[in-house]
């Protein structure tokens, strides 16, 4: 069975406010076995909500809508729903009674059009919200199609405010679904590759995912690498599993190496387990990326226990004071440098005490460098890797603006690090 959600506001149409309802519906949807297969905003409008949920019920098995239960009169999804399936509303006296009461242990007079929110669709279940005034509705009904072929339908109206929808969906949503809907499972795998372009992997993936139709496989290219989602749905846990491994470990035997990830994990995370692991430690020197390096380590929990730190250099004379680079070599090759990558990571190195040293150093823009870099392009980028006994450095031509420049310097400089370890 397939979902659809539906949110319902004009502020979520602006810059300003964002659908998070729908992640957590998907997440929930998922661990029931459905797949949402559409998510649609719709501002505050008769017609365009309307129109939205006749496509919604058309095209999918179960619709939630989150919003408009309010009591103002751009509050219109009970009244949108009615419309489209031709029921009417009733008034709820025991839901009138209910926001009555409220108001009254506020000792407050409620306002007339509070009582909106006790109207309810003839035929729908009434789903408590203990969190707040305007109640849930589930409706589980019979429809026909063009041809008069008829379908099961699910519709659920739920509200908008997170903290009021997520315990009504839990505890009233979860359990009627589940009674209502067959037994389901979804499975999932997800393989990540670093600094690959998306064409190469699916040239060389496709011939591979083409051959499981029950499988759902996704690329996702961004950040300076590429995922596989494998998603598949069976009636039991083990067979979906058992689908999604089989193709994740054949991608896996095709991209070998260039896999960092064969279960999600961050690069960062990977990088450190593999220091653990062989028992190294590691410091760093970052120039153009200003501590981002950095960052991504430490947002890693217990990256302590192999990262010992390191220096942001930006200015020349921290070079020289920090990793002890002589001032004569960047004068001789410039700050952005191949000599000056091998020496700010031999000097972090030295510095700390750590087994290895990483250092970055670039031309991020977008202004041109100075003084020996000032006819170097922007983009320009080395990395340095010592270990003792020796030092690898890379250079690297980086296109796009300066925060692409900065996070791609930094996935190369864990890449490299991550395929020396190996």
């Amino acid at each position: 069975m397939i979902a659809e959600i539906i949110a319902v506001g004009s502020e979520m149409l602006t810059p300003h406010r964002q659908d998070t309802n729908s992640l957590f519906l998907t997440a929930g949807l998922n661990d029931l076995g459905v797949s949402v297969a559409f998510k649609t905003i719709v501002g505050d409008n008769r017609r365009h909500l309307v129109a939205a949920i006749r496509i919604a019920i058309a095209r999918a098995d179960i619709v939630l809508l989150s919003g408009g239960l309010g009591p103002t009169e751009d509050d219109l999804t009970r009244e949108c729903l009615a419309q489209v399936l031709g029921v009417n509303l009733h008034r709820d006296t025991t839901i009138l009674n209910a926001l009555r009461a409220r108001y009254a242990a506020r000792k407050m007079a409620m306002p007339p059009n509070n009582a909106r929110q006790a109207d309810v669709l003839d035929g729908a279940h009434v789903l408590p919200n203990a969190n707040g005034s305007a109640p849930g509705q589930y409706t589980d009904i019979v429809l026909p199609d063009a041809s008069g072929q008829a379908f099961r339908k699910i519709i659920i109206l739920l509200p908008g405010p997170p903290k009021e929808l997520k315990p009504l969906f839990d505890f009233e949503c979860r359990p009627r679904l589940s009674a209502a809907l067959p037994a389901h499972y979804i499975a999932r795998r997800q393989l990540r590759m670093a600094l690959i372009p998306e064409s190469q992997v699916d040239a060389r993936c496709a011939p591979i995912y083409s051959q499981f139709e029950d499988v759902e496989t996704t690329i996702l290219a961004g950040h300076a690498e590429i995922q596989l989602h494998f998603v598949c749905s069976k009636h039991t846990l083990e067979l979906a599993q058992q689908r999604v491994d089989t193709l994740a470990d054949l991608i896996a035997r095709e991209m070998g190496d260039d896999i960092f990830s064969d279960d999600g994990e961050d690069l960062e995370a990977v990088v450190l387990l593999m220091l653990g692991l062989r028992e190294h430690t590691l410091a760093i020197a970052e120039s153009c990326t200003g501590g981002w390096l950095g960052e991504r380590l430490t947002s890693v929990p217990n990256s302590s226990r192999v990262f010992l730190g390191g220096a942001i250099t930006y200015a020349n004379a921290l070079k020289a004071s920090f990793t002890g680079v002589d001032p004569d070599l960047i004068a001789q090759h410039g700050a952005v440098s191949g000599p000056v990558a091998r020496a700010m990571a031999e000097g972090i190195r030295f510095r700390t005490g750590a087994t290895l040293g990483l250092s970055i150093t670039g031309l991020a823009g977008p202004t041109p460098g100075t003084g020996p870099d000032a006819d170097k392009p922007i983009g320009l980028v080395y990395i340095g890797l010592a270990d003792g006994e020796d030092t690898q450095v890379r250079q690297l031509h980086i296109t796009g603006d300066r925060e692409r420049i900065r996070l791609w310097s930094t996935q190369h400089a864990l890449e490299l690090l991550r395929r020396s370890l190996m």
